[in-house]
């Protein structure tokens, strides 16, 4: 059996889900509107040239997770995956896990968004297996707004990554990894099937010049003429 690992955000669904949780709590009026989109626009762009600080981003991103009580934090999720997330999960990503179950391989989301957020995405996705930063609660259960752990982003996605694979006593022997992002290449880098998903620029570029596959889960074409999953899938 080999794992399949999946990032989620831009790769599995068509956004990022981080950014869209904080819209949705602007246009809700839960959080200052102009100011927390101005602040979430900016570690967006940071994450996108590759230069964002996690831990300033995840006190950012967290703080509504504290600041909330656990019943409305409840009733705002479930309108958010409905109203934002549903729609954006892209069909040929459901088709390509579900060609990697077939094949017996095993799916894994990995993930640097918390797991408050892609928990319940990765179920709508039909993926029981998932590695994400991990929102830190309190004696009493609630959120306080800080992270436990080492968050599943960058070098932090390997690490987390190897402790997850020790603990079942799995490898990485003919594992596979699907990511838009540069910012995954230390893991795009570790295992044998690294796959660009409508990559990014930079990531567009290593996968020329390393020759790995280039597909798209959106109906574009890719650089090797595959569309919806074909390249590089079972």
């Amino acid at each position: 059996m080999a794992i399949a690992l999946f990032d989620l955000d831009e790769t599995l669904i068509d956004g990022d889900s981080d950014y869209l949780w904080g819209r949705f709590l602007a246009r809700e009026g839960v959080v200052d509107g102009a100011r927390y989109e101005a602040e979430n626009r900016r570690f967006y762009e940071d994450y996108l040239r590759g230069t964002l600080d996690i831990d300033a981003f995840l006190r950012h991103q967290l703080a509504p997770l504290a600041a909330l009580e656990p019943d409305r934090l409840e009733d705002l999720r479930g309108r958010f995956l409905r109203e934002e997330i549903e729609p954006r999960i892209l069909p040929a990503a459901r088709a390509l896990v579900a060609r990697h179950r077939a094949a017996g391989d095993r799916p894994v989301i990995i993930t640097a968004t918390n797991r408050f957020i892609t928990g319940p995405i990765a179920r709508l996705l039909g993926v029981e297996d998932l590695i994400a930063t991990e929102p830190e609660r309190g004696p009493d259960g609630r959120y306080t707004g800080r992270h436990a752990g080492i968050p599943a982003f960058r070098e932090g996605k390997v690490r987390r990554l190897r402790a997850w694979l020790a603990e079942r006593g799995l490898d990485l022997a003919g594992s596979w990894f699907y990511s838009d992002s540069h910012n995954d290449l230390p893991l795009l880098e570790l295992v044998e099937h690294p796959v660009a998903v409508d990559p990014d620029p930079r990531l567009a570029r290593v996968a020329r010049e390393r020759g790995w596959p280039v597909i798209s889960l959106r109906g574009k074409p890719g650089e090797d003429g595959e569309s919806a999953g074909g390249a590089g899938a079972p």
